[in-house]
């Protein structure tokens, strides 16, 4: 879902991001002005006020999750709520544990509701003739009676057992009581896929009625919705796929066992024809039995034209994970996530036996696969 999203800075030490699904409510909603006969800036205000409902739930989230000590590295937001991914596996751990899983998941509704009700007395009290509970309810000629709307039916759409909606989550803690992680997560994606996919046919089926004013506000609303609550927990379902196939490969599996290293006394200009040779962006550097840091080849290379020739010790990155042939492929990625590391030295009693790097790790996944469906037949 990463992939498919564009970031929008650090706030806190956490990094925001927002899905390319808000791109097509935009669209959306910019129709929806020339269906309304009004201005275009009228629909891109209804976009604006749908990211700031989605926000003000995502700030309670995490101020209760900050409360709690979790560690945040990004939250992801989706038009039907945000994704959080923590920054070490021991906040991963915490946050799904029932208690505050439950508060997490009945948090964001619970600040949607208070959100589109303070609202709601601030219009009655300062224009009490405004209609709030006119139709449609959400429309680009009527901005602040939207904004209620909006933030009241997000709100109730998490209370909704579907994942990966609040509710479909804490179903998910429930489910994985009993029947582990992996399957319960895949249970209630399933759950989620349904749900989503009756909501669209319940839209499609209200453009088929009169055209009353309820079915023209909830028609492509609920299409809208249960499209982004299908497609949510078909990602969710396909992370977990990922999960379970990356538990099972074990970094001997995919390392590379023929590879090059540097050492901290070599100059820039011998490690720059060392890098010539070799198909490496990301080289160890080792100091007799050592590893004692990293250094990549665009290092060397800007090193040398910005300051001329010195010492790879000088360059190098002295952070760095270094893994066991026998540790799991994902215990590997949730220790790195977040970094920026390419590259994974193997060390096997304190000799280094193999580099695993992002570069080669999706060819070699892709040739794992048909090894061991070649030894399945055989």
């Amino acid at each position: 879902m990463r992939g498919w999203s564009f970031p929008l800075g650090k706030w806190f030490g956490v990094d925001l991001r927002i899905h390319t699904f808000f791109l097509l409510l935009l669209a959306f909603c910019l129709l929806s002005t020339s269906v309304a006969g009004v201005a275009a800036w009228r629909g891109f205000m209804l976009w604006m006020l749908l990211l700031m409902v989605v926000f003000v739930r995502e700030i309670a989230r995490l101020i209760l999750a900050a409360y709690h000590g979790l560690q945040l590295r990004s939250v992801l937001l989706l038009p039907i709520g945000g994704l959080f991914s923590y920054a070490n596996p021991e906040s991963a751990e915490r946050a799904t544990g029932a208690r505050l899983q439950l508060l997490l998941a009945v948090t964001g509704p619970i600040a949607n509701l208070l959100f589109a009700g303070t609202i709601a007395g601030l219009i009655a009290g300062s224009a009490p003739g405004v209609p709030l509970l006119a139709r449609p309810w959400i429309t680009p000629t009527h901005l602040m009676r939207s904004t209620i709307w909006l933030s009241a039916m997000l709100g109730l759409l998490n209370l909704l057992p579907a994942y990966p909606l609040d509710a479909g989550r804490v179903l998910r803690g429930y489910l994985a009581r009993t029947r582990g992680q992996a399957q319960a997560t895949r249970a209630a994606s399933g759950l989620g896929q349904g749900f989503g996919m009756l909501t669209m046919i319940a839209g499609l089926a209200l453009l088929a009625l009169p055209n009353t004013g309820l079915a023209a506000g909830l028609s492509p609303w609920l299409i809208m919705g249960g499209f982004f609550v299908f497609i949510g927990a078909q990602l969710e379902d396909q992370g977990v796929m990922f999960q379970s196939v990356v538990e099972t490969v074990r970094m001997k599996d995919v390392m590379l066992t023929e590879f090059s290293t540097m050492s901290p006394s070599d100059t820039l200009a011998d490690a720059l024809y060392k890098a010539i040779h070799s198909l490496q962006d990301e080289f160890p550097v080792v100091r007799g039995a050592n590893l004692v840091g990293v250094v990549s080849k665009q290092g060397i290379l800007q090193a040398l034209r910005s300051d001329g020739n010195g010492y790879v010790q000088s360059i190098m990155s002295r952070t760095f994970q270094v893994a066991e042939p026998e540790d799991s492929l994902g215990l590997m990625i949730r220790r790195i996530a977040g970094g920026r590391m390419s590259l994974v030295p193997i060390a096997d009693a304190g000799r280094i036996v193999g580099i695993v790097t992002w570069q080669n790790l999706s060819n070699s996944m892709g040739l794992l696969a048909e090894h061991r469906r070649f030894e399945r037949e055989s």
